[in-house]
């Protein structure tokens, strides 16, 4: 996995000379916490997502240049004061290596590839456009009611993004009888990349994903009568292929009394992911850099980069559904740092309905109100890492700072680069962060148990479920055909 290209620049902008112990205080580690650091490794992982094919994405070598920069730190510099491990799981990888859509007088027309995306086996799909009716409200084909009335039999069906997941419009176009489904933005911004998700393998018509300019002319033109041939082409491969969870934790501290602190280490293929999410990953590195300082804390403190978090979670559900319970005991706050650098950001504090959650949430909004952001209270969602940490009833919270267009024009893009992050919001919450940190490592008062009793104890089998949905999805893959046109079979 070693590149000593990446290890060489790690070492050069990262190393601050050997360690010499301080008592920990929360106020000392927030003021170690430097921009130009956490510039630094943002302008490592820019450069290795330049240097490997525009993306850093879990099963590509992006991923693993990326994993080398975070080991060479944690296990290598850093082990007289870091235990380090690296968890290996499989998963189903997708990658579209050419997409086409072609509008009806021969233009070529600007696409978005979808992970997960299936090719076009036998070919580009030409075919008539179906039209499919919009409803902003619901959600545009997202029901059975939706559909009433549309035979999409041998046709491309055109669908409006937003509202439902995408594979719930998807399915329902090829139930319909559509050989593929041309998907139009639903915002006048560039079409960001997405997820269909491992499990839906073999469920879905090939897709694109084109811009709302042109899906509204090409709808007009369906609702005056004309009839619009579209192509669309896609050459998809799927193979399993291993990746890989990082996990580092003080030496020091109590191992019945952790505090974890977690961000995804992927990007998606659209682009190298700096802002998403480079800068947690780097808010985690630079509070490892500086906390390994320190001594005099009681409690253990772990740091987990999360892979394959952009296929669907995978890294850290995977991680969560392998805890035993006596384990997941032991973690007594999990704080996630997913888009903490959005360029115009939106201080949001994850909390949900654990009243440990508050313990910890609190800290995060009363430090960044202090500083002066407009920090506010936000309900976690499902799309991010915290999810398996939830299930178990580990109180949790973290920072987000927005994926819209308003806050991050370059959510699941290309131009997701060094110069997508807004370097004060990622100081600012690093130094929050660090100021929790520091405070649970020194005391746990008022942080409750896991809440055992509230948990469905069918929540860990969902968890462990969506992986055998995965396997299986592995499995389909390796029977099938993976590819298009260039009769590459690799499994």
């Amino acid at each position: 996995m070693k590149s000593l290209e990446v290890f060489a620049l790690s070492a050069l902008f990262a190393g601050r000379g050997s360690a010499t112990w301080r008592v920990l205080t929360p106020e000392d580690l927030v003021a170690k916490i430097q921009t130009e650091e956490l510039e630094r490794n943002l302008w490592n992982l820019d450069r290795i997502g330049k240097e490997h094919g525009g993306n850093r994405a879990f099963g590509t070598p992006g991923y693993e240049a990326s994993s080398d920069y975070v080991l060479e730190r944690a296990k290598t510099r850093f082990g007289p004061e870091y235990d380090t491990t690296v968890q290996y799981f499989d998963h189903l990888y997708n990658e579209v290596r050419e997409i086409s859509v072609t509008g009806p007088d021969g233009e070529s027309v600007d696409v978005i590839p979808l992970i997960y995306n299936p090719g076009t086996d036998d070919g580009p799909i030409k075919a008539p456009l179906i039209n499919t009716p919009v409803d902003d409200e619901r959600g545009s084909a997202c029901f059975e009611d939706q559909w009433e009335g549309i035979d999409a039999t041998g046709k491309l069906a055109l669908v409006k993004r937003g509202n439902c997941a995408l594979t719930d419009k998807i399915k329902l176009a090829k139930a319909h009888g559509a050989v593929g489904v041309i998907i139009y933005h639903n915002l006048p911004s560039t079409p960001s990349s997405a997820t269909l998700t491992a499990e839906s393998y073999g469920q879905l018509v090939p897709v694109g994903t084109i811009p709302l300019a042109v899906g509204e002319a090409w709808k007009g033109s369906l609702e005056a009568g004309e009839e619009v041939v579209v192509e669309l082409y896609v050459d998809a491969i799927f193979e399993e292929r291993k990746t890989w969870n990082i996990i580092a934790e003080t030496k020091q501290g109590d191992p019945n009394n952790v505090i974890m602190l977690g961000a995804h280490l992927d990007s998606v293929q659209a682009g190298p992911g700096v802002n998403d999410d480079g800068s947690g990953t780097s808010l985690l590195m630079e509070i490892m850099t500086e906390l390994r300082y320190y001594e005099g804390y009681p409690n253990k403190v772990r740091f987990a980069w999360w892979g394959a978090e952009e296929s669907g979670l995978v890294g850290s559900l995977y991680y969560t559904s392998n805890l035993t319970p006596e384990e997941a005991d032991k973690i007594r706050f999990y704080f996630n740092f997913d888009m903490v650098g959005s360029p115009y950001p939106d201080y949001q504090v994850y909390i949900g309905d654990n009243e440990g959650d508050e313990v910890g949430a609190s800290k995060l909004v009363q430090w960044l109100k202090a500083a002066g952001k407009d920090a506010y209270y936000a309900n976690f969602g499902t799309s991010s890492d915290y999810v398996g940490f939830l299930e178990l009833g580990i109180p949790s919270s973290g920072i987000f700072t927005g994926a819209s267009i308003t806050t991050d024009p370059c959510y699941h893009i290309a131009c997701d680069t060094l110069s997508n992050v807004n370097l004060d919001a990622l100081t600012v919450n690093a130094k929050a962060a660090a100021n929790a940190v520091a405070e649970f490592a020194l005391s746990l008062d008022g942080v409750p148990p896991r809440k055992i009793s509230s948990i469905n104890p069918r929540s860990k089998n969902a968890i462990r479920s969506q992986f055998l949905k995965w396997k299986r999805a592995a499995a389909t893959a390796a029977t099938q055909k993976s590819c298009s046109l260039r009769g590459d079979t690799r499994i």
